[in-house]
């Protein structure tokens, strides 16, 4: 074991810092361009060095960040034993967090990796999905964003109505509908009630609103594609039989939840996810559950929340189980939607599980009989 490269790297746009030991020797610093040459370079003079010290292994570790995963894939690719990080799992003392710099944060994760290949420690790294995951993913969270800029453009809408002391009239129906759209269109008449600035704002955010609307159907229709696939064509048949689960909560799911083999029991499910209870336990005192640790994907969450709501609303049995859950935390009425989420993933997680291992298993055979 002593003959391993043990690098930990500060990964950032431009530049990727490296602090780097021989087994259990003094760390040594080195600094590269993050770019296509830059990392070809770093990967050469690595090698280069565990060649020098009879064929070490190398182990390398970095952050979980906007970079994605492109350096993991060149790594690996490369041969060298790579770990992405999870930023959130890793401890910091106060006097770390205010005195931080590349080169600490480096040493940091150098020590973190050496702990575990010495000592055996746990190394809080993340999942990395594979390429065709990641690019699914990009579609999908294309069309969460888009959702998120249409709310955004329609609060600016009635802040702007509201700024100009224009009320909405009686008769237009709840939310966005067909006669409030036209109301709307009317303010910006010559006889409007709106200043010409007040029109100018409202103009541009309905064209914004009319065109990311556009977008949001153009992703819609990405989406049914993609659905269709035969990697998820499956799974989102056996979610969608779940009532208030769509398709694109299906694929919210499925995308970012990766393989769902990963996973063994509905505890990994509610930790992964982030909606195990917190816990505090201290010398005589009994563990006292918290919120929840707001851990993993936010995107599961959000997409959960929102069909955990249409459930309650459509399924007579989800709404007698919130219900009841409510009556015995009537002043916490999140601990039932929480609850009642926290049940929904376990459901998809089943339901998709069993649908990835049919697929699997159809597959094997028809790949059995072409041998034959």
């Amino acid at each position: 074991m002593d003959k391993c490269i043990i690098v930990g790297c500060d990964l950032h746009d431009k530049t990727a810092l490296l602090m780097i030991s021989e087994g259990r020797g003094k760390a040594f610093r080195r600094l590269y361009e993050n770019d296509r040459f830059g990392r070809k370079a770093m990967i050469t003079a690595l090698k280069k060095r565990a060649s020098e010290a009879g064929g070490a292994k190398i182990v390398f570790a970095y952050e979980a960040s906007c970079q994605g995963f492109g350096l993991y894939d060149e790594l690996t690719a490369a041969g060298i034993e790579c770990y992405v990080l999870a930023p959130t799992k890793i401890a910091k003392s106060v006097k770390q967090r205010r005195d931080k710099t590349d080169e600490k944060d480096a040493q940091r994760l150098l020590e973190l990796l050496r702990a575990y290949v010495f000592a055996g420690n746990e190394l809080p790294t993340v999942w990395v999905p594979d390429p065709q995951t990641r690019d699914d993913r990009e579609v999908v969270r294309a069309r969460l964003d888009a959702t998120e800029k249409v709310t955004r453009l329609k609060a600016q809408v009635k802040s702007l109505l509201k700024r100009n002391g224009i009320k909405r009239p009686s008769g237009l129906g709840k939310g966005w509908t067909d006669k409030y759209r036209s109301w709307l269109r009317g303010l910006l008449g010559e006889e409007s009630e709106l200043s010409s600035g007040g029109i100018v704002g409202l103009k541009t955010l309905l064209r914004q609103l009319e065109h990311l609307e556009e977008e949001v159907k153009f992703l819609d229709r990405e989406i049914e594609v993609l659905a269709d696939e035969k990697r998820y064509r499956r799974c989102c048949a056996a979610m969608c039989k779940e009532k208030g689960v769509g398709l694109l909560t299906a694929m919210v799911f499925l995308t970012e939840m990766g393989d769902l083999s990963r996973f063994s029991n509905r505890r990994q499910i509610g930790a992964y996810l982030g909606l195990a209870p917190s816990s505090g336990e201290s010398g005589e005192n009994d563990d006292r559950k918290g919120h929840i640790t707001h851990h993993g994907n936010a995107r599961v969450r959000k997409a959960l929340c929102q069909a955990t709501w249409s459930r309650v609303r459509s399924d007579s049995s989800e709404k007698e189980i919130y219900k009841k859950i409510v009556r015995k935390n009537p002043k916490h009425k999140k601990i039932a939607v929480v609850a009642i989420m926290r049940r929904l993933a376990v459901r998809l997680w089943h339901a998709g599980y069993r649908a990835q291992m049919r697929a699997e298993s159809q597959r094997f055979e028809e790949e059995k009989a072409a041998v034959i």
